[in-house]
């Protein structure tokens, strides 16, 4: 036969299910790790900068030069760290679904910030960001002009920019050989498959990367605007020196007649802040785990303690209003004298 359970027992049962749940909730939190965000001046100004560039320009590779000319007036020739390679422009469907996740990922870190942090967890972890091989037919003649590879720059602001023509040496700065380039060869459509400033760290999105401009006409500039800020990144699975940087983006046709004056080309000038960030994973301390953990369950006890002894308390007098409600007092007794007796008979032992 069905038996009721008591309130005691009922009000035990649903504290230990909320101190497992709550239990299994703090455990996670447990695990879960953070990244801590610290600034500070970058007094660091000897050092040299890296530069990692991946840019494809859909011009034959003899056409086009790539050098890096800072306001110190120092010129860096791509010779001294950058390849040129011919490819092709079109992407192949592999390499299109890729910059397509790519340019998915661009547009949800720029509405989801906090998303930057799992980049930085994951990083040494998650697969290469860089452009998978073709695997269709290669035997295709090459369009366009990979450059890639790395320069060592001043830590001063300069400007990395692809021309036309090679880069000649200039005692005013530099210049390039244009001259002997056929004006309708021109065609500055550039794919970005990767650019980022300092240590190169496997994982890590930088704004620019899966870019793709399409040039509609032989004289346009592309210009990109990028504040580099230096980051020290010290998770649990690595500790780097990379940068950060925010890129503002503009494009023009250039029309002498019309006052857009201008040379055709691509142009990153990049400016360096005085600010130093420092990212670094930290981790819940066990004790403060456990002091948490303590907290739980000590206050769900002492909370059930105080419910079940105000819930016994609201029974008892509910019962007690029920029991005077169903008690009923015995009528009077007249005597002759007109009063009347309110006392209740006594019992008499009849014994035989």
């Amino acid at each position: 036969m069905w038996r009721r359970q008591p309130v005691g027992e009922q009000i035990s049962l649903i504290a230990f299910t909320t101190m497992a749940l709550l239990t299994i909730m703090e455990f996670s939190v447990y695990q879960d790790t953070w990244m801590k965000y610290e600034y500070e001046v970058d007094k660091d100004f000897s050092s040299k900068l890296r530069i990692n560039i991946d840019i494809t320009v859909a011009m034959k590779c003899h056409y086009v030069g790539a050098d890096v000319l800072d306001l110190a007036e120092t010129m860096v020739a791509s010779a001294d760290g950058l390849a040129y390679e011919p490819a092709l422009f079109d992407l192949s469907p592999q390499q299109r679904e890729w910059q397509r996740m790519l340019q998915l990922i661009q547009s949800r870190l720029q509405e989801e910030h906090s998303l930057q942090d799992v980049i930085f967890k994951s990083a040494f972890k998650s697969a290469s960001t860089a452009l998978p091989p073709r695997e269709d037919d290669s035997s295709l003649t090459p369009d366009a002009c990979r450059i890639h590879g790395h320069l060592y720059v001043n830590k001063v602001a300069g400007n990395f920019h692809i021309t036309v023509g090679k880069a000649i040496p200039h005692p005013r700065g530099h210049a390039h050989l244009a001259a002997l380039v056929n004006h309708d060869s021109y065609n500055f459509s550039h794919r970005i498959d990767h650019l980022s400033f300092g240590e190169l760290v496997p994982g890590i999105i930088n704004p620019l990367d899966g870019t793709e401009k399409i040039a509609v006409d032989h004289n346009q500039m592309f210009q990109y605007f990028i504040t580099v800020v230096p980051t020290k990144l010290h998770t649990y699975k690595i500790s780097a020196d990379t940068h950060q940087f925010s890129v503002t983006e503009r494009e023009r046709i250039i029309n002498h007649a019309a006052g857009s004056h201008g040379v055709s080309g691509i142009f990153m000038k990049y400016d360096l802040s005085s600010l130093m960030v420092t990212v670094t994973e930290e981790h819940m301390p066990f004790w403060q785990f456990f002091v948490r953990l303590c907290g739980i369950i000590g206050g769900i006890f002492s909370t059930t303690g105080m419910l079940h002894g105000i819930g016994k308390f609201i029974v008892e007098i509910i019962c007690c209003r029920f029991r005077l409600g169903s008690y009923k007092p015995v009528h009077s007794v007249p005597f002759v004298d007109g009063h009347t007796d309110n006392h209740l008979p006594l019992l008499e032992n009849n014994t035989h």
